[in-house]
């Protein structure tokens, strides 16, 4: 079992930044691709960004390309997700999560990932 834990979302201004951290419980940590996803209000869940295990590949969602960096320290469990340039439409609850089955490489289906945190609020105001 993985539990993961998201926190360091807020209220910034359009321009601005934020850096979303996602601590995960549990000593396979290291061998779980990671990914990021949002729910924007009234709209459906959405993939951000994606780390293999070992950190050497990426993928990001076209909307975010370029503005965000996911990455990972493997010693603490912990997955960020830094955030620039932040646009009102990126106002959404943002969720992290564990992906135990795909080897060194990223997902973008939700359903391949099977340990979800809680979600962090992140808004953005124009």
């Amino acid at each position: 079992q993985v539990q993961v834990v998201e926190s360091g979302g807020g209220l910034v201004q359009a321009g601005g930044s934020l850096r979303l951290s996602c601590a995960a419980s549990g000593r396979t940590f290291r061998r779980y691709a990671m990914g990021w996803f949002r729910q924007p209000p009234g709209k459906g869940q959405e993939f951000v960004a994606g780390i293999s295990w070992s950190g050497l590949s990426t993928y990001y969602a076209d909307s975010v390309k370029g503005r965000f960096t996911i990455s990972r320290d493997n010693a603490k469990n912990t997955v960020y997700l830094q955030m620039n340039s932040l646009k009102p439409e990126d106002t959404a609850v943002y969720y992290c999560a564990a992906d135990p089955n795909t080897i060194e490489a990223v997902t973008t289906r939700a359903s391949d990932y099977n340990y979800w945190g809680q979600g962090t609020q992140v808004t953005v105001s124009s």
